[in-house]
């Protein structure tokens, strides 16, 4: 593992654990915790959540957690996930193998894995598999707009060894990402993109060509960011390049410069005004395609 992503590793580890210290789990919540969806034990594990007393199936929402491609579980997701629940939804938040251990496409293929389990497994839980939306911050909206290309364009995805499953896809909710992997891969590799991507893997690897392999057919998509966002820069040209591609979507910038705790993956803050403002807004954009 690199020097940068060991102190990715202590920086964003005791950020969140100070934040969700101060955080009540949201009350009126149904969590059914830590299920295997597949063989890598903790890395292969998953939560439902879902509002007290749901009988039917609920639209829902399957979370691709940030962190770099290196850090981050599903515990630091829970209570967004559970405020998400609230809203309506049953809400699945999962593992995934990491990097430098895991390398591309690996939490492309879990992902794909936890669809499959979505499938398997709806009725027990609630679960829709024809009104699916992805949701992903940072490295996660880099992978949930990654996969949502792969399931649109049957030619892009004969360049992966998915088995894609049944479902739907309606929207997707992209949160703080980076979305031009070409560009990301082209970079000199170090830390992060060396830890994920690695030596060997060529810069031309048509699988990195994500921008490329969207279509007309890619999900409408609510694209996120705020003023303290070290990568905002990436929300707006994603917006625009979707618009020209006839795709439904929005984006907004939440927050106001003089606010600095509005920042990078702020929506997971649900102690926040703007995180409960964004993650409103992207229920409300969600049910348009329900």
């Amino acid at each position: 593992m690199s020097l940068q992503s060991i102190l990715f590793h202590i920086n964003a580890g005791r950020s969140d654990r100070k934040r969700d210290a101060a955080i009540q789990l949201p009350a009126g919540v149904t969590q059914c915790r830590n299920i295997s969806y597949g063989p890598y034990g903790k890395d292969s594990m998953l939560d439902v959540y879902y509002p007290d007393g749901t009988k039917a199936p609920l639209p829902t929402i399957v979370s691709i957690h940030g962190g770099g491609f290196v850090y981050g579980t599903k515990e630091v997701y829970r209570r967004y996930g559970m405020d998400m629940a609230r809203r309506g939804f049953a809400f699945v938040n999962f593992n995934y193998r990491l990097a430098p251990k895991w390398k591309f496409p690996t939490p492309l293929a879990d992902a794909n894995a936890v669809l499959e389990w979505v499938v398997k497994n709806a009725r027990t839980y609630h679960l829709d598999p024809e009104r699916i939306f992805l949701v992903g911050d940072s490295a996660g909206a880099q992978l949930a707009s990654q996969y949502a290309a792969i399931y649109t364009n049957p030619k892009y995805a004969s360049l992966f060894s998915l088995n894609l499953p049944e479902i739907r896809i309606r929207a997707l909710g992209l949160n703080c990402g980076v979305y031009d992997m070409a560009a990301y891969a082209a970079q000199p590799r170090k830390g992060l993109s060396l830890d994920y991507l690695g030596k060997q893997l060529p810069s031309d690897d048509p699988r990195l060509q994500v921008l490329a392999a969207i279509t007309k057919d890619y999900p409408p998509a609510y694209i996120t960011t705020a003023c303290h966002d070290f990568i905002r820069d990436n929300a707006q040209p994603m917006y625009e390049f979707l618009r020209a591609k006839g795709v439904p979507c929005q984006w907004k910038c939440y927050g106001t410069e003089d606010n600095e705790a509005v920042g990078h993956v702020f929506h997971v803050n649900i102690a926040l005004s703007e995180a409960a403002a964004c993650n409103d807004d992207t229920a409300a954009f969600f049910r348009k395609f329900l």
